[in-house]
């Protein structure tokens, strides 16, 4: 990783092409050209069937200068700093200032790279790309240039690093962050995102020296009973937000100044929120219980790094509930069924046939009174009648 400062004044982190992939595009850019140069020289040469041999001398180094010169000034002015060998390894080269090549410095890194690679067979740009800090050869130092790679490992974006726990936002926000300075903040994000491939008491140890050295600078102090991480990830989530508002508003001044929307009124603050939060829908203010901040995710360990398994407990503290899952009681099965039972009545059925009961009639019309034990209830006297309930007969 190397530090990149844009024309606005911006420090952007970028990964820097070395030796190794700078080597296998030139050896794919040189394939390209040698083929290219064979076939242009073998045309050229019929022409000394038809033409003066002079002619033919002319277009040869006409065509080798095109070749060796044309193709990388060429294919970088167009393709923004690519060439195939580029493309195919995931480089290009920019400014030193991030922004694309332009036509004078791709001329010019071409004919550095004429004399190393064609002239000294590459011993120059080897030397001077092993001695510089950015892995520049001869033609980028003379052009002011740089190599970097486009495709990075998907491990670098695994999950975020710095996120806002709900119940410290409003810590967060009283924070006094203008003596925290940039190196001290990347230290804090590396350790966050190296979290778990630390051994635990190495974890431990250099999280609590991290936060009391940012906490040194830092104020308020924080509240007790938080591990340091959540505290360093809270901070950082902070810094983030004052930042992407401060960009959000500079962006606002000079739309406004251009003129391009007059009623422009700038971005509102935003509020507390994770810094980088993944995709999804928001979530609502009264999703969050009660209760201590859940950890930050942070990043997994990348491919063939070591790993650790998470602890099962963080030890007293108000994240004992959080880290330690509570056991679930397991869910009573609900009794079915069978096949030939009697169908439940609902609230408002009326009284079921016994067993034994014979023809029931249409729909029954008036109210219906339970019979009681030693009574006797007789017998409708119309499909359409009540049921005729009296004493008992003599």
């Amino acid at each position: 990783m190397a530090e990149l400062v844009t024309g606005e004044a911006v420090a952007l982190d970028i990964r820097v092409a070395r030796l190794a992939s700078r080597g296998c595009a030139l050896l794919l850019d040189l394939f390209v050209q040698f083929s290219i140069l064979n076939a242009a020289l073998y045309v050229t040469a019929m022409t000394s069937i038809v033409a003066d041999e002079a002619w033919t001398v002319g277009l040869s180094l006409l065509v080798t200068v095109l070749v060796i010169v044309g193709y990388p000034c060429l294919l970088e002015t167009l393709t923004r700093g690519r060439t195939l060998g580029k493309m195919a390894v995931g480089l290009r080269t920019v400014a030193d200032d991030g922004g694309p090549v332009r036509f004078r410095q791709t001329l010019v890194r071409a004919l550095a790279g004429f004399l190393e690679f064609w002239t000294l067979y590459g011993a120059p740009a080897m030397i001077t790309s092993l001695c510089s800090s950015r892995g520049k050869r001869l033609g980028d130092l003379f052009a002011g240039t740089i190599v970097i790679q486009e495709r990075v490992p998907s491990s670098s974006f695994f999950g975020p690093v710095a996120v806002m726990p709900p119940q410290l936002a409003g810590w967060g926000r009283s924070l006094e962050l203008s003596m925290l300075s940039d190196d001290l903040a990347m230290t804090a994000r590396s350790y966050l995102t190296r979290f778990w491939e630390l051994l635990p008491e190495v974890r431990d140890s250099l999280g609590q020296r991290i936060a009391a050295q940012v906490f040194e600078v830092v104020s308020p102090p924080p509240p007790p009973g938080v591990r340091p991480e959540i505290l360093l990830s809270a901070v950082l989530a902070e810094r983030r937000r004052r930042e992407e508002w401060r960009l959000a508003e500079r962006r606002a001044r000079r739309m406004r100044h251009a003129g391009h929307h007059p009623g422009w009124q700038g971005f509102a603050e935003p509020a507390a929120a994770p810094a980088m939060a993944m995709a999804g829908a928001p979530v609502a203010a009264h999703a969050h219980p009660p209760g201590p901040a859940a950890p930050p995710p942070f990043s997994a360990p990348g491919p063939g790094q070591p790993r650790f398994v998470p602890p099962s407990d963080y030890g007293a503290g108000p994240y004992r509930g959080h880290l330690t899952p509570t056991p679930q009681p397991a869910p009573q099965p609900t009794p079915q069924p069978g096949p030939y039972a009697a169908p439940q009545p609902g609230p408002h059925a009326g009284p079921q046939p016994g067993p034994h009961a014979g023809p029931q009639a249409g729909p029954q019309t008036g109210s219906y009174a339970a019979p009681q034990s030693g009574s006797y209830a007789g017998p409708p006297s119309g499909p359409h009648a009540a049921p005729y309930v009296g004493p008992p007969p003599s």
